[in-house]
């Protein structure tokens, strides 16, 4: 091999060793960083207060009392039909008139019958009062008298028959118009004019005085804080928001969906309607719970969760459940009061990451700084 060949091939080598030595090193430093890599947080403890708590349920809107009208006499033709649907009636008010001609007929032939029968209980009574008379003298028989007598007690009995007959049609005739049996709101209709009505048809439906409530399903987990007389807020993509009031609490949980109801009264005048579904938050006053820091809250896949500390120097991600939510303090479940949060710095962690828990001045400060270096980080890419 000549000289020059030999000087060629070594300088090569010493190029080859000097990358490697360099490579080396530059692996050594960054393994030094990511093994020293840790996080500067601040750490609050979770704690137990007596808050305003709200119960989130929700359901369908129903009638207080659904009140169906029929009618009681049948066979007639309805003249007049005098409300429709959605107008609000008072009690006793006229709702439909059917055709009465043959039942005044019939209450003309039977005030006959009464008088007829008056007067044939008027002659008997006279010739009972004659036989007595004549019986005490001596000049009419036992027989006699008592053939005056029963004569007497039969014109009676005929008398008080057509005098009940009377009665009946005159009560089918009041019965021939329908009348509103409560006041309330008209929810559905089923008559027309002109309709034939059966004994026993349904015409109309009606809210009883128009009181509306929300059957509202309740988890089994807080059904037992709400109570009658509670008040709620009531919401609906349909209707303005108006207000409402536990009247009642169901004994009964389904076993399928592990929900109770709460029946809501509404408050007069509302936009809702039978039918519609509409929120509620019940009040149900000061409750004992979990409080953390607003700024310790975070989402991570969709579920709210705060950062606990695991030990002197790493992080857990602990899912929770929101139970009210204030400006500076939120009221969690799933979370156990004395348990140290992360909050200052929260939102750059991860599961396991390890921590240097500060000041919650220099925990900021720390957390500023990474913001601003992961923003600059894509313009010094660029």
């Amino acid at each position: 091999m000549s000289i020059k060949l030999r000087s060629r091939w070594a300088a090569a080598v010493l190029l080859t060793a000097t990358v490697a030595v360099a490579a080396c090193g530059g692996g050594g430093e960054t393994t030094e960083k990511g093994g020293a890599s840790s996080q500067t947080v601040s750490v609050q403890t979770a704690t137990t207060e007596n808050l305003g708590r709200l119960v989130t349920a929700s359901g369908t809107v129903s009638a207080w009392e659904e009140v169906p009208v029929g009618a009681e006499t049948g066979g007639l033709v309805a003249t007049a039909v005098y409300v429709d649907e959605g107008a609000y009636v008072r009690q006793g008010q006229p709702l439909v008139q059917m055709n009465t001609a043959l039942l005044d007929a019939q209450v003309r032939q039977q005030q006959a019958a009464v008088q007829t029968a008056e007067a044939n209980a008027a002659r008997d009574d006279a010739a009972l009062a004659r036989a007595q008379e004549l019986k005490e003298r001596g000049f009419l028989s036992q027989a006699s008298l008592d053939t005056a007598l029963a004569n007497q007690r039969a014109s009676q009995a005929n008398l008080a028959s057509a005098r009940a007959a009377l009665a009946e049609t005159r009560t089918r005739q009041s019965q021939a118009t329908i009348r509103a049996p409560v006041s309330g709101q008209i929810i559905s209709r089923s008559v027309t004019r002109g309709q034939i009505i059966s004994a026993g048809t349904e015409l109309f439906r009606m809210v009883r005085d128009g009181r509306l409530e929300l059957d509202a399903q309740v988890p089994e987990t807080e059904l037992a804080l709400v109570r009658s007389g509670q008040s709620a807020q009531v919401t609906s993509s349909q209707a303005a928001p108006t207000t409402g009031t536990v009247r009642i609490v169901t004994p009964e949980v389904d076993a399928q969906t592990r929900l109770g109801l709460a029946r809501i009264s509404l408050a007069p005048g509302s936009a809702l309607r039978p039918g519609m579904f509409a929120r509620a938050q019940i009040d149900v006053g000061a409750q004992p719970a979990t409080v953390v820091p607003t700024g310790a809250i975070l989402y991570r896949n969709n579920r709210a969760g705060v950062f606990v500390m695991a030990s002197a120097d790493t992080v857990h991600f602990q899912p929770v459940t929101v139970v009210n939510r204030r400006q500076d303090r939120t009221a969690v479940s799933g979370l156990q009061a004395g348990a140290r949060v992360v909050v200052d710095g929260a939102g750059f962690l991860n599961e396991g990451d390890r921590v240097r828990v500060a000041t919650a001045a220099a925990a900021r400060q720390a957390a500023t700084e990474r913001a601003q270096a992961q923003s600059a980080a894509p313009a010094s890419a660029h």
